[in-house]
């Protein structure tokens, strides 16, 4: 009896002091709250865990009926920071609509969405949807992660935007409507989550909470600032007149500061760091606008100097953004938003896996209509992106891209599937650097990368690459019916080695293109016959082709190889299909070097073409000349063997022909020919070098030290020739 009895007051006391926890009633609405009942295993598991809340929709007048917008999102909010208080860590949503009101001035506004506290787990349930109302805002968020806020994670559930609702009449783009939406918070997560159907983005992990001091013609003056933190006398220097506040409570935060924007001021600056007594404390020097530099413990001002003079119109700023730092984007799903899957604008330490980003953009999507863009606006006021890891996640039906890296420093894209058909997979803007892509998968999309990006591993099909920039380097790449294509914008700005292209589809646009500067590339094997040719390329001085193969080609087009140096290459025409081989039909200079020349012969036509072939073997199949050279301003042919073993009798093709028949009574366009050291074997009689049709007003070719086998020399009379051997 007498333990029933404590049993009893005990289940009364736990019963007043729920009462005394509970928001008093609202007086705005009468309608009766929906009751759902905490099941009693749940119960059991949070008295076992005893840090899990399970959400209590009727004490917090909370509707999961897709009703009573303010009423439902004042009392998340209020449900949220009570659990916070009361050391609860997992926030758990039972399954239902909750409509998240829209608020009164979009983003900004506390009241329209879902407040996030720290060290704080908010799960919903599998069946539970977080629905914002419809609106006509150009910006709004739905579940927010403000400045600050630490340990949080956003777990499971479904957060669907107002798309198809929207009120976009006010003009503009409205771009800017977000489903989870990260501003400066700190070690948190997102995992298993579902969001679309957003006016901009599912889900965005971006900088909040900017300090900002302008600094204006009026704020510098003549001087510097020595070793010791003294003002001194230099005509040379630019200095601030006051040393600057550094206490604004989010440089608690980042321990950063970043001086930015300058106008008639040089790029670089140094900073020198005082306590709050005024005392000096320590210098940074040499400087660059636009990066953060770290600020001192105990630091709480700062000046700055510049080199120069004073001058109208002067004005720099110093700026504390707060990134999103060490987030995780994990097992979730972001589709059908206007604009983004995910955006990152402001994230340090970002590491995005195992997602899926699909169907973004659409009909009446807006620019960009990415999968996941990473884009700060770092030039334009806004925020910087630092180290992104995005890995093994799923992209498809994406409008225009997949991926976009517009803006930050080293990112590294790993194991991903870009698979948006005709889409960009990925796009690297110049204001990015140090972009590393590896082992993915471009199943249908193109790159288009602009600067300092390494591609390892990567595969693509039945697409293209844009490689524009300087600083690109590409290793190990498999192409399968997909265009190699290189414009560089320096001389040797793109290399690439390792290189396997297949075509299988005869109506494939693939191979190797080469355009703008000259490129470095090694080990490049292209396998089969395009719809044109394996190969082209503008008439570019200095390429450099190691190993380069092409095997298999398009014989009815040949190969239009661009002008430079081609050190032990391979080019193998397929059998009985096409007569045409490599061309040299562009101006400038060739070099081949211990190269192999298997079926058709190569073809030489361009008055401004400087040609030179040695240490090489050709190997040609039916009745073809190995070297036909129909126009140069030099040819070299130097100590190579050429077998030509498939001559018809009648008529049999010249192994070496300088011209032919029908240009003998033509001007001479061949300048000048050295043939000298070479083996020539032919199965029948004929012309191993032939230079008696070279046309009107030849001079005199070197023709020495060869040996023919079968094959005859036929030589104009005027020719230099000297210990040639016939057998």
């Amino acid at each position: 009896m007498l333990k029933m009895l404590v049993l009893f007051y005990a289940a009364c006391i736990l019963f007043l002091q729920s009462l005394s926890n509970t928001p008093s009633s609202s007086s705005s609405s009468e309608t009766a709250l929906p009751v759902t009942a905490v099941p009693q295993q749940e119960e059991e598991v949070k008295e076992q865990e005893g840090n899990v809340y399970a959400l209590e929709l009727e004490r917090w007048h909370i509707y999961n009926d897709n009703s009573h917008p303010t009423e439902t999102t004042d009392g998340l909010n209020q449900a949220l920071q009570w659990a916070h208080d009361q050391g609860y860590t997992v926030f758990r949503v039972p399954a239902g609509t909750y409509l998240i009101a829209k608020g009164q001035n979009g983003t900004i506004d506390p009241h329209g969405r879902i407040n996030m506290v720290s060290d704080m787990t908010f799960e919903l349930d599998d069946q539970a949807v977080i629905q914002k109302e419809t609106n006509g805002f150009q910006d709004y968020s739905t579940l927010h992660l403000g400045v600050g806020v630490k340990n949080a994670v956003i777990k499971g559930g479904t957060y669907r935007g107002d798309r198809d609702t929207h009120d976009y009449s006010s003009g503009g783009t409205h771009e800017s409507g977000y489903g989870v939406l990260f501003q400066g918070a700190i070690d948190s997560r997102i995992d298993g989550v579902k969001t679309y159907n957003f006016t901009g983005d599912g889900l965005c992990v971006g900088g909040g909470g900017d300090f900002m001091q302008d600094v204006y013609e009026a704020g510098f003056e003549t001087g510097g600032v020595d070793e010791t933190g003294d003002l001194v006398n230099d005509a040379s220097q630019i200095r601030t007149k006051v040393s600057y506040a550094i206490t604004h409570p989010t440089f608690d935060l980042t321990h950063t500061l970043i001086v930015d924007n300058g106008s008639k001021l040089p790029h670089e600056y140094d900073l020198f760091f005082y306590r709050g007594d005024g005392s000096f404390l320590s210098h940074v020097k040499q400087q660059s606008q636009g990066k953060y530099v770290s600020i001192p413990d105990g630091a709480k001002a700062v000046r700055l100097t510049f080199k120069g003079q004073t001058q109208s119109g002067q004005y720099v700023e110093i700026w504390n953004r707060v990134q999103s730092t060490n987030v995780t984007v994990q097992n979730s799903e972001s589709s059908f938003n206007r604009r983004q899957g995910l955006t990152i604008n402001g994230g340090k330490n970002i590491l995005v896996e195992h997602n899926s980003f699909h169907d973004i953009g659409g009909s009446n999507g807006t620019a960009p209509m990415a999968g996941i863009d990473v884009e700060g606006g770092a030039g334009d006021n806004g925020n910087i992106n630092e180290n992104v890891k995005i890995r093994n996640n799923a992209f498809y039906n994406n409008t225009r891209y997949d991926l976009i890296l517009y803006d930050g420093s080293d990112a590294l894209v790993e194991n991903n599937h870009l698979a948006s058909k005709g889409a960009i997979g990925l796009a690297v803007s110049d204001p990015f650097t140090g972009a590393v892509i590896k082992d993915n998968h471009f199943d249908g999309t193109t790159i288009h990368a602009s600067h300092d990006v390494s591609f390892i591993g990567n595969t693509m099909n039945d697409a293209m690459t844009h490689f524009d920039g300087t600083h690109i380097n590409i290793q190990g790449m498999v192409f399968t019916n997909a265009l190699l294509s290189i414009s560089s914008l320096t001389p040797y700005g793109v290399t690439a080695s390792d290189i396997q292209i297949n075509i299988t589809d005869p109506a494939a646009d693939a191979g190797l293109t080469i355009w703008k500067n000259p490129v470095h590339l090694t080990n490049v094997t292209i396998q089969g016959a395009p719809k044109l040719r394996a190969v082209t390329g503008e008439a570019l001085e200095g390429n450099i082709f190691d190993n380069l193969k092409v095997i298999g080609y398009n014989a009815t087009y040949g190969i239009d190889l661009p002008p430079g140096t081609y050190n032990h290459c391979v080019f193998e025409a397929p059998e009985g299909k096409g007569v045409e081989g490599p061309a040299l039909v562009n101006g400038n200079t060739y070099l081949f070097n211990g190269c192999t020349i298997k079926g058709n012969g190569l073809r030489a036509d361009h008055a401004l073409l400087d040609f030179t072939i040695r240490n090489s073997s050709f190997a040609i199949s039916g009745n073809k000349s190995a070297i036909a050279v129909h126009a140069a301003k030099s040819v070299k042919i130097i100590d190579n063997t050429l077998e030509a073993m498939s001559l018809s009798a009648d008529y049999p093709a010249a192994v070496i022909a300088l011209n032919d028949l029908w240009q003998k009574d033509k001007p001479s366009d061949i300048l000048q020919a050295i043939i000298t050291g070479n083996t020539i074997r032919t199965n029948r009689a004929a012309a191993g070098i032939s230079s008696l049709y070279a046309g009107v007003g030849a001079g005199p070719y070197t023709i020495e030290n060869n040996t023919l086998y079968n094959a005859k020399l036929q030589l104009k009379s005027n020719d230099v020739r000297g210990n040639n051997s016939e057998k």
